[in-house]
């Protein structure tokens, strides 16, 4: 979770970055493509099956997560900063628990309540309302991006029930079908032209291996292991350290308020997962003293 939090962060910079060089659904049809094709010679080499999941599940969760996630967050950077976009598109782990509790009956308990509402107050002082969301377009894009993220991570949790795909599998088969619905956006929506930089190609080199390929496989092996309430609002850690990596790359300095944001949602993550489960993974880490003299 802690790695993919990392990735995910940084990823947001890039993405803000490439925008110089590329339209938003010019490069997140190249990058999810890349990204598939990276996944499917994984799963070859590690001789793993290539037949797809149940495919309307699968088609599902491709057009939430990658199609719609991806591309609504991509076009919201347009206008929007980096730290300020990732902190909005953040909503999903609160669309997620209410989506799980509809669609796979995990009726949140009390700590999941008190986790969500710190969470809340959090983002609610970073992105401080109260002082105008800048532009309402790409507000209301990163937003619905948000709910289709938590839709997609509600899926996926299902098909994990249901069907029990391996993460890589599910990941190469709903990455396809995303990438495949950008690249019809990419071709119907006039942008503005490539211009293949070094800058392009960085970005698609972190954004192909790291951030699309490695992390989301990541996120489904966390999802696979863990509630969809615990895995989503562990997850808020990323737009804290996309916000010190925006100030810190492109200038984008928070206030007094969003310190004070960052802090609660802290506190809502360890309310939510943090004691009890880093007190597992420390007990799971210890040597056993069975063979102690």
């Amino acid at each position: 979770m802690i790695a993919t939090i990392l990735i995910w962060a940084y990823s947001w910079i890039v993405m803000k970055q490439v925008l110089q060089h590329a339209g938003p659904f010019q490069f997140s049809a190249i990058r999810y493509v890349l990204g598939s094709v990276v996944l499917f010679i994984a799963l070859m080499a590690m001789r793993q099956p290539l037949k797809p999941p149940p495919l309307g599940l699968t088609f599902l969760i491709g057009m939430s997560q990658t199609a719609f996630f991806q591309g609504l967050g991509q076009l919201a950077l347009v206008s929007g900063g980096a730290g300020r976009i990732a902190l909005l598109a953040y909503t999903m782990p609160f669309w997620a628990v209410l989506l799980a509790w509809a669609i796979l009956g995990e009726r949140p308990t009390r700590r999941h309540w008190i986790g969500l509402a710190f969470a809340a107050v959090g983002l609610i002082c970073i992105i401080e309302p109260w002082r105008g969301l800048g532009s309402s377009t790409s507000t209301l894009l990163a937003m619905v991006a948000g709910f289709c993220w938590a839709m997609g991570t509600v899926l996926s949790k299902k098909m994990f029930i249901e069907h029990r795909p391996s993460p890589l599998n599910l990941t190469a088969w709903q990455m396809a079908f995303g990438s495949l619905a950008l690249c019809v956006l990419a071709v119907c929506i006039p942008q503005r032209p490539i211009e293949w930089t070094w800058g392009l190609i960085g970005g698609l080199a972190y954004s192909v291996l790291l951030a699309s390929s490695l992390a989301w496989g990541m996120w489904l092996f966390v999802l696979q292991r863990l509630s969809t309430a615990i895995a989503s609002l562990s997850s808020l850690g990323v737009p804290i350290v996309s916000v010190v990596l925006a100030w810190m790359i492109l200038g984008e300095q928070p206030g007094p308020t969003e310190y004070v944001g960052m802090a609660f949602i802290v506190l809502g993550l360890v309310a939510v997962s943090g004691v009890r489960v880093w007190r597992k993974a420390w007990r799971g880490a210890q040597p056993s003293n069975s063979n102690t003299p």
